[in-house]
């Protein structure tokens, strides 16, 4: 073989070869920062891995929120009005957190089936319920009460 083929066959294999490196570890870096949604009711029934981070949300149980005296810990249910989940959360909650709205909760599921929050999202007006919490309540077959409806983004018009 031409020597000159030689060297340009090796360069394109490295380059092949750098490019098949950087989109697996892209492909690798992508996989490990998914937080999948998932609704009380495949919480409650095991369709949850433990031990990895996700989003859990529903409508927060009225009576359900126990603050600790002395800590910022707190506690408190989450339902789609099917099944419940309780979710401790250590920290400040938004100021639009309360009973009997919506919210969805990031964080690590043990094996009790506790939810240990590491971030709490309330809604942000009045109308707003965040879309995978709409979703969940629609397919258990309920409304959510005062929840309005769920946030559409808005349509360009398109100029004639």
């Amino acid at each position: 073989m031409n020597p000159l083929r030689k060297k340009r066959l090796l360069i394109i294999l490295a380059i092949v070869a750098g490019v098949g490196i950087a989109v697996g570890l892209a492909l690798s870096a992508l996989q490990q920062n998914i937080n999948l949604f998932y609704t009380p009711t495949q919480i409650a029934n095991g369709e949850v891995p433990h031990d990895t981070r996700i989003r859990a949300g529903g409508m927060v149980e009225k009576g359900s929120l126990v603050r600790s005296g002395d800590s910022l810990d707190v506690q408190f249910v989450v339902t789609d009005f099917a099944k419940s989940v309780t979710i401790r959360y250590r920290g400040i909650l938004p100021d639009l957190f309360r009973e009997g709205q919506g919210i969805v909760a990031l964080g690590k599921l043990n094996a009790d089936g506790v939810l240990i929050a590491d971030e709490v999202l309330a809604k942000h007006d009045e109308k707003y319920m965040p879309p995978e919490v709409t979703k969940a309540l629609k397919d258990s077959g309920q409304s959510a009460p005062q929840a309005g409806a769920a946030y559409a983004p808005a349509t360009e018009e398109k100029q004639p």
